[in-house]
């Protein structure tokens, strides 16, 4: 049962897809709807977290932008399950930990450390391991392969403070394999395990960690329009192998 308006991302039941892409920036979401989703509309932009919904090749996809971090993330992932959300795919950016991984390729997440504060919240401080199912990493990495687009598969770490005193704190998980870091992948693992739907990330590099720029513009986004492929790519091959094409309700 589909509850009310959730109270942040300002939709009505039905007006969220079963997939769902999920970025941080709102100016990322709305390019994503304008340039990879046809018969787009707005479900809501209160508190700049843009929600729009479309087709991509004739299946019903939502784009919402997160915001940055665990905090704002899980609660934008709480309210989309509430609205119908089914599978939930985060396309963000990552630094990376060495010279093996360059931009524009991708790191599709296995799994990621939590270091953040919103999962230990949630957990009480339980030990717990943050993966997406394997359904959603497995189409992501098929839809990679498919596409052509240079990438790896492993170990993320999600972190809370971009600016934490403590220089590179999650360079420490280098020599246990990390390969990336992000700050939002952990809460949407947990909480979509939780409610019982399917969760993953892609992400693209976009600098090496302890570095003082990113990347230039130009491989910034053609690593961001190829994880955006990825992901709606994954959709396509979920929805084929689930039967999940419904159309949001209006």
């Amino acid at each position: 049962m589909l509850g009310p308006m959730p109270l942040h991302v300002r939709g009505n039941p039905g007006d969220v897809a079963p997939f769902v892409l999920l970025p941080g920036d709102p100016n990322r979401a709305d390019w994503i709807a304008q340039n990879f989703l046809e018969n787009v509309r707005t479900y809501t932009t209160y508190r700049a977290l843009y929600g729009y919904t479309g087709t991509y090749k004739g299946l019903p996809v939502s784009v919402q932008a997160t915001g940055m971090g665990c905090p704002s993330t899980a609660i934008v992932v709480e309210e989309l399950i509430s609205l119908g959300a089914q599978t939930l795919i985060r396309v963000g950016t990552c630094g990376v930990f060495s010279d093996v991984l360059k931009a524009p390729e991708l790191v599709i997440v296995q799994g990621s450390v939590a270091n953040d504060g919103t999962t230990r919240q949630y957990l009480g401080g339980l030990p717990y391991t943050a993966i997406p199912d394997w359904d959603t990493l497995e189409a992501l990495v098929h839809s990679a392969r498919a596409e052509g687009f240079p990438h790896q598969v492993g170990l993320n770490v999600t972190e809370d403070a971009f600016y934490a005193p403590q220089a590179n704190q999650a360079t420490r998980y280098a020599a246990f394999g990390a390969l990336s870091v992000e700050m939002e992948s952990s809460a949407l693992f947990l909480i979509a395990r939780m409610r019982g739907v399917r969760s993953g990330t892609v992400l693209a590099v976009v600098n090496k960690v302890g570095d003082s720029e990113f990347v230039a513009p130009e491989l910034i986004q053609t690593g961001v329009e190829r994880m955006t492929r990825t992901a709606l790519e994954a959709f396509v091959r979920l929805a084929a192998k689930t039967g999940e094409t419904r159309s949001p309700d209006r």
